[in-house]
Order: structure tokens, then sequence, then C-alpha cells
């Protein structure tokens, strides 16, 4: 059922942004990248490429990717590119993702030396950043022999951990500000005032993403210590039928939903924190809410297509389209709710392909039967 879903809709996606170089496709991207590598299914090689490729120019340019903007989301959708290029050799792949290396070069960093989340959004460190910007800056700098790249970016993560951390509540709040100036900024702090799950979602698969492209050493036996206590605290936290709340820590408040996009990170997190050696116990949890999610939310609409229901549509802290979002839980509660958001069935697909896989499931470039070596040249046609 689910495989059917997954095919189904990446037949039909349609580009989140109109064909611009965006984060939400590189959901889907990922989300395709861990159903090929569980179950080697051309299919899901064929959907990437033909999508991937489709937001590239004949110049080898991503189609509406602006550099100066300096929008770390458009970092995330890069590590199709980079693992295109792993499994092809074709180097256009590569090619096409040095524009988004050479932003992280020059991309502005808070004084403590991690990247503003935004231009617009200057001195402030957000979790879903560190999802969209360092997993690719680790794999980038593996691909390219980059080794300083590895070095900061894990230097990088360890220090906003260190600053997005609520001692007291054993979670990560969704922004900081180092300048304070924010009204959503704690004045002590320079925190976020609520606990919004898909933030700490967004930053527990980049936990684990990053994990997974370390070699056995300090720096990796130290990630897995972190998020294995973050993923004990979430298991606190989940609902009674194993999901997780849109304010995650705050079932005492009207109106508070289990919300699906970050229920899916959460899955997928577990599950793949247990393969990376985090405890067994992880696993069952992670496949737990895998099941509960798929039976409550993914249901047939009037037409008897299948949609993931009770997705957040998009949140955020600072001035929007008009509107101040504060952080505040109330903030959250009232944005838009909305079906098949490719926010939550990427990670959707991420948590299952993670039941599907063995420790030997993800084949080498070198195992890839030679007429799957798709060149780039091939996807744009």
């Amino acid at each position: 059922m689910l495989q059917t879903y997954f095919d189904d809709y990446a037949r039909g996606y349609e580009y989140y942004k109109g064909g611009a170089w965006c984060y939400e496709d590189g959901c889907l991207y990922r989300g395709l990248i861990t159903l090929y590598q569980a179950t080697s299914e051309k299919r899901w090689l064929d959907h990437l490429i033909r999508l991937v490729g489709g937001q590239i120019d004949t110049q080898g340019r991503l189609i509406g990717y602006e550099i100066d903007e300096f929008n770390i989301d458009n970092i995330l959708p890069g590590r199709a590119l980079v693992f295109l290029y792993g499994l092809t050799s074709d180097a256009a792949w590569l090619d096409a993702a040095a524009p988004l290396a050479r932003q992280l070069d020059t991309h502005p960093r808070t004084g403590s030396d991690v990247y503003w989340h935004k231009l617009r959004y200057p001195h402030q460190i957000w979790l879903d950043g560190l999802y969209m910007a360092l997993p690719f800056k680790i794999e980038y700098a593996r691909a390219a022999s980059r080794p300083d790249m590895l070095d900061e970016a894990l230097q990088q993560f360890s220090t906003a951990l260190d600053l997005t951390y609520d001692r007291d509540a054993a979670l990560y709040r969704h922004g900081y500000d180092e300048s304070r100036e924010q009204t959503w900024a704690d004045p002590q702090s320079g925190l976020s005032p609520a606990h919004w799950a898909r933030s700490i979602g967004w930053l527990a698969m980049a936990f684990v993403d990053i994990i997974e492209s370390l070699p056995p050493g300090p720096a990796r036996q130290d990630l897995i210590l972190r998020a294995s206590a973050l993923a004990s605290k979430l298991l606190a936290l989940q609902t009674s039928d194993h999901r997780w709340l849109q304010v995650i820590d705050r079932p005492d408040v009207r109106g508070n939903y289990a919300e699906s996009s970050a229920t899916a990170m959460f899955a997928y997190f577990l599950q793949k924190l247990a393969r990376l050696k985090g405890s067994a116990a992880f696993a069952h949890a992670g496949k737990e809410s895998l099941r509960s999610l798929v039976e409550h939310e993914l249901r047939p609409d009037e037409t008897g297509t299948s949609r993931l229901q009770n997705i957040c549509c998009v949140a955020g802290l600072g001035g929007f389209n008009g509107r101040y979002r504060d952080g505040t839980v109330e903030y959250y509660l009232s944005e838009e709710i909305r079906a098949d958001d490719i926010k939550g069935v990427g990670p959707l697909m991420m948590a299952f392909a993670e039941t599907l896989r063995t420790p030997a499931a993800a084949r080498r470039s070198s195992d890839i039967p030679t007429e799957e070596r798709i060149k780039l040249s091939a996807a744009r046609q």
C-alpha cells in the first residue's frame, strides 16, 4: 500500500515552487533516495533523475537559484546532486552542486561561526537550517575532497546544539537570536519560547544523517550520545497512540494536535539511530510510530485518493507576509494544516525505507548495473 502511494505521489508531483530550486522539492528527493537505497528498485531512481534533471538548465545551472539570496533552505536539494554523482560518476552532477558549496563558503555567520538562517533573518540560528545545510556540506566535502568543509560542519553543528539547547526541558528550541533583537528571543538566552515538534524533527534527521557520514571515532560517538539523549526524551513525550504533538511538550493546551510531519521525522530518526548503534528500543518505537501514523492519517479523500493528513504547512519566526511570528504555543497552533504536503510525505518515505533497511542494503556505485548509470545530459531530455 505505502509503496503504491509513494509511486503515485512521485509520478504526479508538481514542483513546489513552479520548478524553482527549493528545499520542499529536496524533501521528496531525500525520500526517493532512501527508498532506492533500501529497495534497489529503479523506479525510485527514475523519479529522482527525472525531477532533479528538470531543475537544471542546459548550461548546468540550477533553475531559479540565486546565490546572493543566502537562503540556507536552498542547500538541501543539493544532496540529491551529490548522491547522483556518487552513483553515476558523472561530474556534471557535482558541477551543478558547486554553487551551493560556494554559497556556504560565503554565507553570513553568527559570532559563534554558525550560519545565519537566511540573509533576511540576520544573526539567527534555526534548527531547520542545520538540516538544510550541514549534511550537504559533509557529503559534498567527501565527494569534492574538501576535508576543511567536513571539520567546519561538525564544529558548527556542535556549537548550534549548545546554543539551542533548553537544559530545563532537555529539548531544543526552534530559534536562537544572537543579537537578542527579535521580540521572540528571550533577553537572556536568545531562544524562542516554545518547542515546535517539526523543528526538532529537522534537527533529529540532521543528527542521524550526519552520524551516517562519519567514520568511527570520538566525533561520531559524541553525536550518537547526544542523539540518544534526544531520542529518550522523545519517547517520554509520545502521545498514547505513539505520535507527537505540534507543540511537543504541551498536551495541556486546547487545540494541540498530533502533527504528521514531525511524527514521520521522528519515526525515521529513531529507526536510523538504532541502525547506527543506538538502542534497539528506539527501532521498535520508530516502527510503532510509523504504524500509528499510517493507521490514523493516511486516508482516502472524496475521490478515493490516499492522502497524508494533518501536516503543518509552514511555520517560522519573525516577520513574514505581513505577519510577525512570535514563536509562542498559540502561534504554532494557528498555522495552516494541509494534506499531502511534501514536508510530511518525504519523511514518511524515509521512515518507511528504514523499515526495509539491512546493513548491506545500500549499494556502492560499483554495484549499479551499467544501464542505470544515467548521465545528466540524458536526464534533461
